[in-house]
């Protein structure tokens, strides 16, 4: 294999009899290279978007939410639920009781859902560390206390400077009335910080004690809409989850992080693969240069397959060439825009070189970049099947006809 790599090395180097040969083998390689590089920059780029998310709405989603399979609410009584929350690897078992509610403050007024938890659920999530202003802080002695979404304070142009309480209203259950105030239970509730994770949760959601979201539904105290839990550190939670459905059985779902979203990640998963599959398809169009390429290296080079011929290469030696010929220009192309790529995207690492556009309160300010290994080797080796592809098609056709006419011509 020595001899067709070093005669490919020489004619892919060496000048042509022709300069446009040396032009459309650069374009070949340039071609490869810009793909390439476009690929790992873009994938980066949507990893760095997809770890984004994970980290944000780790912050809100625990490891393991139960719900019920028909319903909307159940009681933790019993003891399947007791040895749920003494079960090995599980840190935090919380209680949550959510509704939907008509939120006013000072005369303005914005519909959200009021999410009641227990007193450990500072513990299951990092919500307190996503504050924007005040504390987290469900709290204040006997005294139940509001922690509000940014979005949710902002419509109604709330402020903890303001000392003014947050009334909530929720539909009264069974009960069917033509004025708000029979029609609704009220209650009012200090706001203690305002807190900012994702724009959709952060203009919906109010976090209360889960004893004032129940009385104020007047539930007893052991019904609740879902049980959040958190993993012990080193334990693996996909494990614990499917202990917990044998535990439950049928009348539950035990969701993962990845269920609690999957619309979410499913859709965020198809945008790569779309994007992806595009960008592979500009390379395939790109690839077609070694095509052209390589068929005028074949017909340029006829005298050299006429003297290898005499001097006793077979069909197979020349043919192994032009197709070492052809993968050293995709084996360039790869090589030089994997290493472009992955300099864009140090680069945009740390210095931050392309911004988001736009003014606000954004959680990051520049294109955020996550380099994953699988994503690199899977660019690699689709590229270096094009190339392969794109090789062997004129090698065969050319080269076939070339020799045959050789072989009349010798006759």
């Amino acid at each position: 294999m020595h001899l067709p790599i070093y005669i490919a090395r020489r004619y892919l180097f060496a000048k042509k009899s022709h300069n446009v040969i040396n032009i459309i083998s650069i374009i070949s390689l340039v071609g490869v290279a810009t793909g390439v590089m476009a690929l790992v920059v873009v994938l980066s780029v949507f990893n760095g978007f997809d770890t984004l998310i994970e980290r944000l709405y780790s912050n809100i989603d625990a490891d393991i939410k139960i719900l019920p399979r028909e319903g909307k609410t159940f009681s933790i009584t019993g003891e399947k639920f007791d040895k749920l929350a003494k079960m090995n690897g599980v840190a935090v078992f919380a209680e949550i009781f959510e509704e939907n509610a008509l939120f006013s403050y000072r005369g303005k007024q914005h519909i959200g859902i009021i999410k009641g938890v227990s007193r450990n659920y500072s513990e299951l999530t990092g919500l307190d560390s996503m504050m924007k202003d005040g504390e987290f802080k469900l709290w204040m002695g006997s005294q139940p206390m509001a922690v509000v979404g940014q979005g949710v304070a902002y419509y109604l142009n709330a402020s903890l400077a303001q000392f003014d309480p947050l009334f909530v209203y929720i539909p009264k259950r069974g009960r069917a009335s033509l004025t708000m105030e029979s029609a609704f239970g009220k209650k009012a509730i200090m706001p203690s910080g305002i807190f900012s994770v994702e724009q959709d949760f952060d203009t919906q959601y109010v976090i209360a004690p889960v004893e004032f979201v129940r009385n104020l539904l007047g539930y007893d105290s052991t019904m609740v809409t879902a049980i959040e839990v958190k993993v012990a550190g080193g334990v693996d939670a996909e494990s614990i989850r499917r202990s917990m459905e044998e535990v439950l059985g049928s009348d539950f779902r035990v969701l993962n992080r990845y269920q609690q979203n999957e619309s979410l990640y499913r859709t965020m998963k198809s945008e790569k693969f779309a994007i992806g599959l595009i960008l592979t398809l500009i390379l395939v169009i790109a690839s077609f240069n070694i095509v052209g390429s390589l068929s005028m290296l074949i017909i340029d080079k006829r005298k050299d397959v006429e003297t290898l011929r005499s001097l006793g290469a077979d069909n197979g030696l020349i043919k192994k060439i032009f197709m070492v010929e052809g993968m050293l220009i995709s084996i360039g192309g790869t090589i030089i825009g994997t290493l472009l790529g992955l300099l864009i995207c140090w680069l945009q690492v740390h210095f931050k070189l392309i911004t988001l556009e736009g003014r606000g309160n954004f959680i990051i300010d520049a294109y955020p970049v996550d380099i994953q290994l699988p994503d690199i080797g899977a660019i690699i080796l689709v590229v270096l099947l094009i190339g392969y592809l794109a090789a062997r098609f004129p090698v065969r056709m050319i080269t076939r006809r070339i020799l045959n006419e050789d072989i009349r011509g010798n006759e």
